[in-house]
């Protein structure tokens, strides 16, 4: 569903772009190049708009303070990285790269469930999914649907996943989860210690998630956003649920210049591992190749065997 909307909504952009052009050449070529720039520049404005926020909102943060040209930086790398993810890999490569379960994986490399965030699809782990089939790493990429439903619903799909990863590699799968990914987790794991059963996941990591929720989350009004506000009731009973030590089995990844998810700190959990990056951005998080490298090495220090390269 993801994937149709995102083609209509690519296909009325270029659209309204072409009339632009075709409609108003005549009467004003400098006019038609406003209006046609304008519409394609539409979303880096919207980002950034979200980056002014996320400053302001940031500046009473335990966070160090980025520079004007840091946070530029940032603003354009992600309007890069969201023409990647929201203009071709879930558009239209959303099953290009397939989940590795069974023939071609590698015995004792810890499985990886990968669950996307809000409006994306399996296709957001692209590159992500190429560099595990390249290793070798059994994985399995989700596309949770419908997309604009509760959380609780969504984590439903977990639980077959998990399953299907532990019974193929004979390991409890780590879950690499990006934005309300990690509240789908949560939430999944949350119904299954109250139907008594093991964890079923040996660690769990974090890219921007609303743990604590978000402030842009106010201008939300499907079921899944509306839980993402800040200190929703949702997230608070979510909360309250858990066990003291589920923190200890999370890294969470969080950023200075996220700007979907803030106030920085929102996106740390106490007791877990809250790791810091400084300069990259929302969806940039699952782009950056550096970041990549990290958790993908921290992927392997959960392997049951070393593996040699």
């Amino acid at each position: 569903m993801i994937a149709r909307l995102q083609r209509g909504l690519l296909a009325l952009i270029l659209g309204l772009a072409a009339w632009a052009l075709l409609g108003l050449w005549a009467r004003s070529p400098a006019l038609a190049l406003l209006v046609a720039g304008g519409v394609l520049s539409f979303n880096a404005l919207v980002l950034g708009l979200e980056f002014i926020l996320m400053a302001r909102l940031n500046r009473r943060e335990p966070v160090p303070q980025p520079a004007p040209g840091v946070v530029l930086r940032a603003w354009w790398v992600e309007a890069a990285a969201a023409t990647r993810v929201f203009g071709h890999w879930q558009p239209f490569a959303a099953n290009a790269v397939p989940d590795l379960i069974g023939p071609g994986r590698h015995p004792g490399q810890r499985p990886v469930l990968l669950l996307h965030g809000y409006v994306c699809n399996r296709g957001f782990w692209s590159p992500w999914l190429q560099a595990f089939r390249a290793q070798g790493r059994p994985f399995r990429a989700l596309t949770l649907e419908p997309p604009f439903t509760s959380i609780d619903h969504l984590a439903d799909q977990v639980d077959q996943a998990v399953r299907e990863l532990t019974e193929a590699s004979g390991l409890a799968p780590v879950v690499l989860a990006h934005s309300m990914g990690g509240l789908v987790l949560r939430a999944w794991w949350r119904a299954r210690s109250a139907h008594g059963e093991p964890d079923g996941v040996q660690h769990a990591i974090t890219l921007g998630t609303p743990h604590r929720g978000t402030w842009l989350a106010r201008w939300a009004h499907t079921p899944n956003g509306v839980q993402m506000r800040l200190g929703s009731d949702w997230l608070r009973a979510l909360a309250q649920a858990e066990p003291a030590e589920r923190a200890a089995r999370f890294t969470c990844v969080y950023s200075n210049t996220d700007n979907i998810v803030f106030p920085a700190t929102s996106a740390t959990l106490d007791g877990a591992r809250n790791v810091l990056v400084t300069g990259v951005a929302h969806v940039a998080l699952a782009c950056d190749e550096a970041l990549r490298a990290q958790v993908m090495a921290w992927i392997a220090e959960h392997d049951a065997v070393t593996l040699a390269p």
